[in-house]
């Protein structure tokens, strides 16, 4: 990605960073027009990132670039300030006009998700939220749990497992969501509704 941008000549990067605490910092030391974001990442994840970024005075241009396809993804990404969300299958084709339609001061849309959101907005597809598509059905359960407040005793008692077990469905649920702690567990589940639906 850094060589298909590197290659342009109206385009220049000036920086990369490895996770989203690193991103904030190298946006205020280097001040660019465009950000290109990621939105799984450990530690801060690209939607805090991208929060932070855009409430500068001075903040640049926001691209989330994803593997999601998930209205609900989109919807985070906006709703922290992003200017543009592109897919990461369409990079090669779509990552140059979306970076100069954001320097140009407008908004980028994949023309791919078009469709996606035509078919929300007619309530056609409602498929599982990607939570529930990317854990188990007991990863998922103690996730609930965790998100209700329970301890890891607690859990425990409730779905029947050892103390332990709990721990490392815990360590599985985190990595594969890319949040760490309680409090980011927490912030995963309400965003995508899992506790109104335990309610």
């Amino acid at each position: 990605m850094k060589l298909l941008i590197a290659s342009q000549g109206d385009v220049e990067v000036c920086g990369e960073a490895e996770n989203g605490a690193e991103a904030v910092r190298r946006v205020a030391e280097l001040k660019p027009d465009v950000v290109i974001m990621d939105l799984r990442m450990s530690g801060m994840d690209g939607i805090e990132a991208t929060r932070e970024i855009a409430a500068r005075p001075d903040a640049p241009r926001v691209l989330i670039l994803s593997m999601y396809d998930d209205p609900s993804f989109m919807d985070l990404a906006f709703a922290a300030g992003a200017a543009g969300y592109a897919l990461k299958r369409d990079a090669d084709t779509e990552l140059l006009l979306a970076i100069r339609a954001l320097a140009r001061g407008e908004s980028y849309l994949a023309p791919s998700l078009t469709t996606v959101i035509l078919k929300r907005v007619r309530g056609e597809g409602q498929a599982e939220s990607p939570v529930e598509a990317e854990l188990s059905a007991r990863e998922l359960d103690v996730l609930k749990q965790l998100a209700l407040g329970h301890t890891n005793r607690q859990i425990a008692e409730v779905l029947s497992l050892s103390v332990k077990t709990v721990e490392t469905y815990k360590a599985r649920v985190m990595e594969k969501l890319g949040v760490q702690g309680r409090v980011g567990l927490v912030r995963y589940a309400l965003t995508h509704g899992l506790l109104a639906a335990e309610e």
